[in-house]
């Protein structure tokens, strides 16, 4: 792998004197505590999302497969999260094998969104010991220009609130899966949405928001925070020997709750302007109203697509 190329001694202290002047400045045009403005943007189907934080970019995807639930957890349904940083994100990068990069964010990907159960696996649970759904969130870094982190979990987060998963019904031992067309999907059941803000100092007195790719290399330290809208810690991930006290800490994670209010009514927001726009029903409800006449080809079409289902899940567990 390539190695990065330590930035020149006078841009590292071009960056110390114009935070240091008064008032202080970002290379970028940024005060010391002001993030970039992100941006959602949704594609065709339900649980793929493309967040972008200035020139950095990440596209995250959901999908859902029926599998058989793990023999210790009978009743849990399964998350798995795959990240991917290629050449197209930094040339440092190489195609098909893992940086340490790479692991460091699957790490704390797992950490913000699997170790801290924001998504209920037990809603994942179709039918105990025999058929539960497994989810797979890929992560692609699309853009490394600093604080990837962020706006891989930003994607991260919003892609499980946009996913939606075939609405089933259990009937004995047979597992019915509804045509999406015909009843609306489901959408996940999440305990909580934790969203990730990062900060880097470039001196012991000069922590910064949001840090840009420049500001990176130039860092001492990073601190990473995973937090809810409603100021519940979930993470926490200090890198470098700088020394950080009580005081400078709580202070950060006031900015850091504030920060996670702002990016939760973004979500919110763009949620609802996407599915408004595709006019999605909520769960449960049929898609269009039952007309005398037309009721029972669906209804038949309904059955024919599950048992279609059912055929394929006894053949895959025979």
């Amino acid at each position: 792998m390539p190695r990065e190329v330590e930035p020149p001694t006078l841009q590292s202290d071009f960056v110390l004197t114009s935070l240091r002047a008064s008032p202080p400045i970002r290379v970028d045009g940024r005060s010391p505590m002001q993030a970039r403005d992100p941006e959602l943007t949704f594609g065709d189907s339900l649980g793929w999302v493309e967040c972008r934080m200035g020139k950095t970019s990440a596209l995250a995807n959901v999908s859902a497969t029926m599998t058989r639930p793990r023999p210790d957890r009978p009743y849990e349904g399964t998350v798995t999260i795959h990240t991917e940083l290629s050449p197209m994100a930094a040339a440092i990068y190489d195609a098909g094998r893992s940086s340490e990069e790479e692991v460091i964010l699957t790490r704390m990907i797992e950490k913000i969104i699997r170790r801290s159960e924001a998504v209920d696996r037990e809603a994942l649970c179709i039918l105990a010991g025999q058929q539960v759904w497994a989810l797979r969130l890929t992560i692609h870094v699309l853009s490394d220009e600093g604080n990837m982190l962020d706006c891989a979990c930003l994607a991260a987060v919003t892609a499980l609130r946009h996913f939606r998963r075939p609405d089933v019904e259990v009937v004995g031992d047979e597992v019915i899966i509804h045509d999406p067309e015909e009843r609306a999907p489901v959408p996940l059941s999440l305990h909580h949405t934790p969203y990730c803000v990062s900060f880097t100092f470039l001196d012991e007195d000069l922590p910064v928001l949001d840090p840009n790719h420049l500001e990176t290399q130039t860092s001492l330290s990073s601190l990473s925070l995973a937090l809810t809208p409603a100021r519940e810690l979930c993470t926490v991930q200090k890198a470098g020997g700088l020394a950080l006290d009580a005081d400078e800490m709580l202070r950060l994670v006031d900015i850091a709750a504030g920060r996670a209010k702002e990016l939760n009514s973004l979500v919110e927001k763009r949620l609802k302007e996407d599915l408004a726009m595709r006019g999605c029903k909520p769960a449960g409800v049929p898609s269009s109203v039952a007309v005398p006449g037309l009721h029972k080809s669906k209804s038949s079409r309904t059955i024919r697509f599950a048992q279609r289902t059912q055929l394929y899940l006894k053949s895959e567990n025979s």
